[in-house]
This record gives structure tokens, sequence and C-alpha cells, in this order.
């Protein structure tokens, strides 16, 4: 059996990881209506699946170690490949780091990711009401070099880091296998920027198909469907709804400015290079 190689859809938290699986999933599977939130991992597979992990170690996955799980992962993202022929997309916080020896991200078997940025102040504000803890607490994690999240039955551990040392390893010197995009961006022109994943992956989008991939991504059909049928990938800690208004520049009617300054501080030369400082 031919295996493909993986293409990551990588982002720190709240980031716009979903927005783009969506509208992969509209723009390859073609649906005659907006195609199902609670489905997005019928193409994008997600890195932190425990279920995969216990093909090599049977017990309660919150009982691994980390070590544990870093002598897995490479194994598991070899299977992933064969989930398709070509390419396999695959969500992941992950940062592109080396953990107990071995990397979070495998490169023999990577084909290349998507890398999407956001601003952080933004992001402390959607990740705070994600993760049911105040922006305080948020933003105080987003400065954690050891910032982690999973370790559960469901969830194997996940490694962000720092906002800041995540957005660098993932960006830190230009590859053409890693595109990365600005989450503003996405939203100042979703069309133009959309269209621009779509030939990086080696396609010229169809101007209707692309335009109605785009429609059926929208933030207001994502938020619509949440609400009618719920959205499974939402942390159980969290009373918030998972998608917001998907709107830049929130972080100016909800941050004080002590709150606004400490994030400057933590991660000022990051925000100056993708020009949010």
């Amino acid at each position: 059996m031919r295996m493909g190689k993986l293409v990551w859809i990588a982002s720190y938290p709240k980031s716009g990881n979903t927005w783009m699986r969506a509208f992969l999933h509209n723009y390859i599977r073609r649906p005659d209506a907006p195609y199902d939130i609670n489905s997005l991992t019928d193409l994008t597979a997600s890195d932190v699946n425990a279920e995969r992990f216990q093909r090599y170690d049977p017990r309660p996955p919150s009982q691994y170690t980390v070590a544990d799980v870093q002598r897995m992962r490479p194994l598991v993202h070899r299977d992933l490949m064969a989930l398709d022929s070509t390419l396999v997309f695959v969500k992941t916080h992950n940062a592109r780091l080396v953990i107990e020896g071995a990397p979070l991200i495998t490169p023999e078997v990577t084909a290349g990711a998507i890398y999407i940025v956001r601003d952080p102040r933004d992001v402390a504000v959607s990740y705070s009401r994600h993760r049911g803890r105040s922006i305080d607490d948020t933003i105080a994690f987003m400065a954690a070099p050891d910032a982690a999240t999973g370790g559960s039955d469901s969830r194997i551990h996940e490694r962000l880091s720092s906002w800041s040392v995540h957005v660098m390893s993932w960006t830190a010197r230009p590859e053409p296998r890693v595109r990365v995009v600005r989450y503003e961006t996405l939203l100042e022109a979703p069309e133009t920027t959309f269209g621009s994943q779509i030939r990086w992956l080696g396609d010229d989008p169809l101007p209707e198909r692309l335009s109605r991939a785009v429609q059926f991504s929208r933030f207001e059909e994502l938020r619509a469907q949440e609400q009618a049928k719920g959205f499974k990938e939402r942390v159980a800690e969290s009373t918030a709804p998972f998608f917001g208004k998907g709107q830049a520049g929130t972080w100016r009617t909800v941050l004080t400015p002590a709150q606004q300054a400490r994030i400057e501080h933590d991660h000022g030369p990051m925000m100056r290079r993708f020009g949010y400082l």
C-alpha cells in the first residue's frame, strides 16, 4: 500500500486551526451544504488522539509519562501516513521541538505544514474562554516555557511551550515546506489567502469552488452549527462556546492596560516580527 506524507495544520491554540480545517473540508470535499464541524477529522487527523497510542501501549493513556509518549510518537506519525496515498492533513498544537530525545513533529514523515499565527493579545482573550480560566492565568500560561496540555485518557501530552517559542519553532527561518499565514490576513482577504493555501498545495483554485468553500466556512456558519448541535472539540472545563466572533482587535476592549503590557513584554520581539507592534 502506498502511503502519503503528512501536512501539518499547525498553530498555537485559538489561532485559526479549526477555521483552516473547516475550509479544507469544504474545498476538497465540495459538499452541497456546509461541512459538519463535528466531522472535521474526516480529512484532518489529530495528533493527540490517545487511541492511536494504545496500539503500542494498552494502558490507560493517562498513565503514560512524557517519555512514554515521545517513544511512541514517531510510530503513531508513521501510522498516520496510511490514512491516504497522497497527503494526510494532521491538526497539531505542538511546538516544533525535541522533547525527551524525540521530535514532536517527525521530520521523516512530513511533507510540509500550514502554520497560522495570531496576535497573542487576541489569543489570550479567546484562549481564556476556551480554557475556562482567567485572562491573567492564561497570560501566565502563554509565557511558560514548559506549558503543555493533554495527559488524559483521550488526549496525549501536547507541548505548547510559550507563545513566542511556539511561533519561533515553526517560523524561525523561511522554509518552502512551511506556509506561514497570519490569522488577520485570513480575515481581511479570505478568498485570496485561502486560495493561496490551495496553490501552495499544488492546485489552481477554481473561483466558484473557492468562494463557496469560504462561505461555507464563515464564523457565522461555524457558530450556528455549534449552537445547534454542539462541538465535540470544546473542552469540558469551559462553558463558553468554542467559536467566538472571529474578529481581530477584540483585546482592545477586553484587556486591561496592565494585561496588554504584560503580553507585549513577554512576546514583544515576535509580535514586532509579525506586525502586531
